[in-house]
């Protein structure tokens, strides 16, 4: 490993200051670290706590009207296809693999519809 820092770009969903959510890529950075030895160097980003780790499964055909999150977590997407709409009107799509900041506790929220069977693992944060 060449390099001592890379940069990684992830989605955050926020809420404003008059509750309107909005979607934003932001990056973060991440640095060279001997994680896992004796494996090599890889790269990581600072922590988060976090209060626990669930598993969900969303049928396909699962629509949840504007609804803010329960809390601040990151969900990441294992399987499926799952649509999101912020309160601003934005739409995006998510296949395995996304992974996002949801942080639009308070407000209007956003939609979640299933476009096809779901698998998500979400880190609650504290």
């Amino acid at each position: 490993m060449t390099a001592e820092t890379t940069k990684i770009t992830i989605t955050r969903l926020y809420h404003d200051a008059e509750g309107e959510s909005h979607y934003a890529d932001e990056t973060i950075e991440a640095t060279a670290l001997n994680f896992a030895p004796p494996a090599p160097p890889i790269f990581v980003t600072d922590g988060h706590p976090a209060t626990q780790v669930v598993h969900l499964f969303l049928p396909a055909g699962f629509e949840g009207d504007f609804h803010p999150a329960p809390r601040r977590q990151v969900m990441t997407l294992l399987s499926g296809l799952l649509e999101s709409q912020a309160s601003d009107g934005e739409l995006r799509r998510f296949t395995p693999g996304s992974s996002t900041l949801v942080e639009d506790t308070e407000g209007r929220g956003h939609t979640t519809k299933a476009l096809e069977d779901c698998v998500l693992v979400v880190a609650q944060l504290s």
